[in-house]
């Protein structure tokens, strides 16, 4: 969706313009799409602080001061406002993703793409990430989110798509899908997954 894979068929829009395909026109309407990544992509060797301004001086061309001031604003939003002065390793998992959170909204997206944002956090910090997602979809915050999260996915999903071998099987809302899902491929994953 946020075109680091080539498409092979149909169009994505933002907005409802397409995506262009390559060049400026391309980057500047990435930068309205922001990404989180499964295992975070911080710089291990800025802080958190200039993980979060950097985009926006480099891409967004803010000031470092005002970069500097909307990134602590969001790093106090997820809970992180004292962590400002760390580096990636000295935060867990789940600052860490935090932290690319933030670092995603200082680009102020009109959408949010989050590719697994829990698998690679141990059980207890995975709610601590949910819960600021949860918010940001209170908020109203346009969100596409890969995730194997039921809950999270049943409780804050306007609409559920799930996938098999590259390709949707079932779109619905939430609560249709999770109490009568249509398809047998899902039926069968719901079972399984559900009984945990």
């Amino acid at each position: 969706m946020n075109r680091l894979e080539s498409v092979e068929s149909g169009e994505i829009l933002i907005d409802g313009r397409p995506l262009p395909e390559e060049g400026k026109a391309l980057a500047r309407l990435r930068a309205d799409v922001g990404m989180v990544f499964q295992s975070f992509n911080l710089f291990a060797h800025k802080t958190v602080l200039a993980n979060v301004s950097l985009a926006q001086i480099k891409v967004r061309k803010r000031k470092k001061e005002e970069a500097d001031r909307r990134s602590r604003e969001l790093l106090d939003r997820v809970g992180l406002a004292a962590h400002a002065d760390k580096y990636p390793a000295q935060l867990s998992g789940g600052q860490q993703q935090r932290v690319a959170i933030a670092r995603a909204l200082a680009m102020d997206p009109k959408a949010l793409l989050f590719d697994e944002p829990t698998s690679a956090l141990d059980p207890e910090m995975i709610n601590e990430v949910l819960e600021v997602m949860r918010q940001l979809a209170r908020e109203g915050m346009t969100m596409v989110v890969v995730t194997h999260e039921m809950g999270f996915a049943r409780s804050a999903a306007n609409r559920v798509v799930f996938m098999a071998d590259g390709r949707i099987v079932e779109d619905r809302a939430p609560e249709e899908f999770f109490t009568a899902p249509r398809s047998e491929r899902a039926r069968d994953f719901l079972s399984k997954i559900l009984t945990h």
